[in-house]
């Protein structure tokens, strides 16, 4: 089974997340989206995955400090999300078709 967690070490729920697919002896794919941002098209399909909005997935703090408006259209906040990684919630994790944000650490469980 091939496990993506879209991942902050700096991040205590990140690093949780990942502890917690290791224990279940899963070595997944650990792509640190600060310095690797997800495309506009990879967060579109995220998105999907996940089945939220663009808005659901924004870290309300950071969006207003890099200026990005949570009511702007889906397309342009999926967009200012590729070009501001930090304003994306934390951790990702993407197995197959789905994928659950790792708040808490335990919800990505459903799909390992």
């Amino acid at each position: 089974m091939a496990v993506t967690i879209y991942h902050n070490p700096k991040c205590s729920k990140s690093r949780e997340t990942l502890a917690l697919i290791q224990g279940k002896g899963i070595e997944p794919q650990v792509i640190e989206y600060l310095k690797t941002p997800p495309s506009a098209a990879e967060l579109k399909d995220i998105l999907g995955k996940l089945g939220i909005r663009a808005k659901d997935l924004l870290r309300k703090k950071e969006a207003a400090e890099a200026g990005v408006d949570p009511t702007q259209p889906e397309e342009s906040l999926i967009a200012a999300m590729a070009a501001h990684p930090q304003v994306i919630e934390r951790p990702i994790v993407v197995s197959g078709a789905k994928a659950r944000l790792g708040r808490p650490p335990e919800q990505v469980l459903e799909i390992l």
